[in-house]
């Protein structure tokens, strides 16, 4: 019996935010769809952190508690 339930949306945690998003997706789409730019993130996936490498194998689950870092570029001139 899988964890997912009936239904187009699946609820998650983003940064602490709860979200509702599609079924399926795995992290790099995960942040597609939150329309974040993929070079400039780190993520961690219910406390562990996700490789780059790994992103299109990770499923988001239901429930599943995501931090995502963007990175900002800059410093003194």
């Amino acid at each position: 019996m899988s964890n997912q339930p009936d239904g187009l949306q699946i609820p998650i945690k983003v940064n602490g935010e709860a979200r509702i998003v599609p079924p399926g997706l795995n992290i790099r789409q995960l942040l597609a769809h939150l329309g974040l730019d993929s070079g400039r993130v780190a993520v961690e996936l219910n406390r562990v952190i996700v490789r780059k490498p790994d992103w299109d194998s990770t499923s988001i689950e239901t429930d599943a508690s995501l931090e995502i870092v963007t990175f900002v570029g800059g410093g003194a001139a």
